[in-house]
């Protein structure tokens, strides 16, 4: 029989962290850096940067957990946002960018790393029995987006559907969940 940890609940990990609970940060990290790694590795390419990105979001997340705020959105869709930011501004950094124009050209081609596999953890965060409940066009959107780490952009080139009907699709689809969940 498994047993859950206290922290399975969002509200008691919430608050653990606000306590600075050294148990509750090991809780989040084993359960969240597998499918936040996933997203920014996706990103940058780069395993090696993204363990670094990675560490640092969780540095972030810890000095931060007062800012986060219940009513806009869920944990982990917090965390992801800090992930994303910090990964998009490591692209966009002058020693990142310098980085990657002495490699060789095989490294820089852009390629989908489908070694990292967020979907084990996605279940022990509660989101996918969730998810798989939406229409299969919302549940493609929300897989690509916030568990691949594509852009709407690229979600729009790559289903080859307009981009305003990504994020019509995309809209439906997170309210959705939000009813779903509460």
């Amino acid at each position: 029989m498994k047993v859950l940890s206290p922290y399975s609940d969002e509200k008691t990990l919430i608050d653990g962290l606000v306590r600075k609970d050294k148990n509750a940060f090991t809780y989040l990290y084993d359960n969240y850096s597998s499918a936040l790694f996933g997203v920014i590795n996706r990103i940058l390419q780069s395993d090696e940067v993204a363990e670094d990105v990675l560490q640092d979001a969780f540095v972030k997340i810890w000095k931060n957990i007062d800012q986060y705020n219940t009513g806009k959105g869920s944990l982990y869709t917090w965390m992801l946002n800090i992930c994303r930011n910090l990964a998009i501004d490591t692209l966009r950094s002058k020693s990142f960018r310098n980085e990657t124009q002495n490699q060789n050209l095989e490294d820089n081609v852009y390629q989908v790393d489908r070694e990292v596999d967020v979907q084990p953890k996605v279940d022990h965060i509660g989101l996918k029995e969730e998810v798989l409940k939406l229409k299969p066009e919302q549940k493609v959107l929300i897989d690509l987006i916030y568990f691949e780490g594509y852009t709407q952009d690229e979600v729009s080139k790559e289903l080859q559907i307009p981009l305003g009907t990504v994020k019509t699709r995309l809209r439906a689809a997170v309210n959705e969940l939000r009813r779903v969940i509460k």
